[in-house]
C-alpha cells in the first residue's frame, strides 16, 4: 500500500484528487491539507510514503515546502510529485533542485496521475511532456551555466544505447514511446534508464533529465 498526502489550498482540488486516486486499490489517502506549513508537522506523526503538492498556497508555496521536507526528512524515502499549471516556466527547475520528484500538470487524466505516481513510487521520476517543455524553456533562456566537468565524464561512462535513452528521456518521453522509437521493450528502456541514473548519480528520471541538460543538451 502506498500511503498518500495531498496538499492544495483549493477544497475542490483535494476532493478531485482523491476520487481520481480511487482508481489504484493499493493507494490509500492518510490526510489532504491546505497549506504547506502544516506539512512537516504531518509527516512527524503519519508514515506517508508520497506527497501531492500544489505549488500555488498560502503561507508557503509547494517548492519551499518540498525544500523543507527535505531538509527535515534528508535520508527518507518520501516521495514528492508538484502539481501547478505550468504558468510560470521557472517553477520546474526551482521544484527539481527542491527535491521534487516528479511534476505533473493539474490537468492530467486520472489515468495519467496513477501512472506518475506508481512511476515515482517504483524508484522513477514523473515529468510530463509540459514540464519537460518548460525545463527546456527555462535552460534556452538562462543564461549558459558552467560546464561540470565531473558531471560530463560520467555522461561519458554511459553506453551509446543508454545515453540514447536519457536524451529520449529529457525530450519528454515515456518508457512505451521510447521503446517504439527504438524498436525494443519498455523494460529495456527501464533497464537503460536506471543505468544510466546509477552512472550519474540522479536519484530519479526528473533529476537524470535536469543532468542531461547540464551535461548533454545545453549548453
Amino acid at each position: 500500500m502506498t500511503n498518500i498526502l495531498i496538499v492544495d489550498d483549493q477544497d475542490d482540488m483535494r476532493a478531485g484528487i482523491r476520487s481520481m486516486l480511487l482508481l489504484d486499490p493499493t493507494f490509500v489517502v492518510v490526510g489532504d491539507l491546505s497549506d504547506g506549513l502544516q506539512v512537516p508537522a504531518f509527516l512527524r506523526d503519519k508514515a506517508v510514503d508520497l506527497v501531492l503538492m500544489d505549488i500555488r498556497m498560502p503561507g508557503i508555496d509547494g517548492v519551499e515546502a518540498t525544500r523543507r521536507i527535505r531538509k527535515e526528512h534528508p535520508a527518507s524515502n518520501l516521495r514528492v510529485i508538484v502539481l501547478t499549471t505550468f504558468d510560470q516556466d521557472e517553477i520546474v527547475p526551482a521544484a527539481l533542485r527542491a527535491g521534487a520528484n516528479g511534476f505533473l500538470s493539474k490537468k492530467v487524466s486520472p489515468a495519467e496521475l496513477v501512472a506518475g505516481i506508481a512511476e515515482v513510487v517504483a524508484g522513477g521520476g514523473a515529468l510530463s511532456g509540459a514540464a519537460t517543455a518548460a525545463l527546456i524553456g527555462h535552460m534556452t533562456d538562462s543564461p549558459p551555466p558552467a560546464i561540470d566537468k565531473e558531471l560530463l565524464e560520467r555522461f561519458s561512462a554511459m553506453t551509446p544505447r543508454e545515453r540514447d535513452v536519457v536524451v529520449a528521456v529529457a525530450s519528454g518521453l515515456d518508457n512505451h514511446e521510447i521503446a517504439a522509437q527504438m524498436s525494443v521493450s519498455p523494460f529495456t528502456v527501464k533497464t537503460h534508464a536506471v543505468r544510466a541514473m546509477t552512472k550519474v548519480g540522479a536519484r530519479d528520471r526528473a533529476q537524470l533529465v535536469t543532468f542531461t541538460f547540464r551535461a548533454v543538451l545545453y549548453p
